[in-house]
């Protein structure tokens, strides 16, 4: 087993910080099976033959990638009762698929970053024993210069997420402060994603949690998913409040104006 006896009694120990894992698809609630129920209802028979087929994982899966699920999510006026989970992994799994990424965990895990970002104190790296968020990539990364093993694990997988979130929610943001302030532009966020992403794929605790090829594909594929987030964003942001709410504390992060 790779490592010293006391790296691994370490690593042992659970995160202490919150790691994002590709839950969405266990999560969906009672009105995400109503409005699957509402769409494919009557082109799969009974609603209760359809509630059956969703209860086995195969099947689910399969019913999910239903191209009218991602139809009646973008055109569906009004506000929709369904939970951010099921609203990210039904579209990313449709624009992922569209630059031939097939596998299901990465759409499941790149929605619950976007699920989980959605609500903004969670775009912030909270580490234990530093008395306030790391809000900037550089406060990161000097943090990983004492970090202990899990620790470091952590911030280098928010990196990852963090970057994934700016260069495929906000690519015009980065543009434009790029070209008019000198600010890193896209490749940087598509390196630094790249990178932090390669260096946990391989650690104790990405096998632990099931995450290496997750963190493997997202290295290897960073700049695909970051093109079928732009797509997504631009289908999307302008239809919900979310790209107010989240941009307004990317901007203040971030310095912007």
């Amino acid at each position: 087993m790779p490592g010293t006896s006391n790296q691994n009694l370490n690593l042992k120990c659970e995160m202490p910080m919150k790691l994002i894992q590709p839950n969405c698809r266990i999560q969906f609630t009672a009105e995400d099976i109503d409005f699957i129920v509402s769409v494919l209802g009557s082109s799969t028979g009974s609603a209760s033959t359809l509630v059956s087929l969703l209860a086995d994982t195969e099947t689910r899966d399969q019913i999910l990638d239903d191209e009218a699920l991602f139809h009646a999510l973008l055109e569906q006026r009004g506000c929709l009762k369904v939970s951010h989970r099921f609203y990210f992994y039904i579209l990313v799994r449709h624009v992922l698929r569209n630059v031939g990424i097939e596998d299901r965990n990465v759409a499941d895990y790149v929605a619950e970053v976007l699920a989980e970002f959605s609500q903004m104190e969670n775009v912030r790296c909270v580490v234990p024993g530093k008395p306030h968020p790391l809000d900037y990539f550089f406060e990161m990364l000097a943090a990983l210069q004492t970090a202990d093993e899990p620790t470091s694990f952590y911030i280098r997988t928010h990196i990852g997420n963090q970057s994934l979130l700016f260069a495929g929610v906000f690519p015009e943001h980065i543009r434009h402060r790029a070209e008019r302030r000198g600010f890193p532009d896209l490749s940087y966020y598509t390196a630094l994603g790249q990178a932090n992403y390669r260096v946990v794929r391989d650690h104790q605790l990405a096998r632990k949690y099931e995450l290496s090829e997750v963190y493997d594909i997202l290295s290897s594929e960073f700049e695909p998913t970051r093109r079928a987030l732009n797509d997504l964003s631009d289908r999307i942001f302008s239809l919900t409040d979310q790209e107010q709410s989240i941009d307004r504390l990317l901007q203040k992060m971030m310095g912007g104006d």
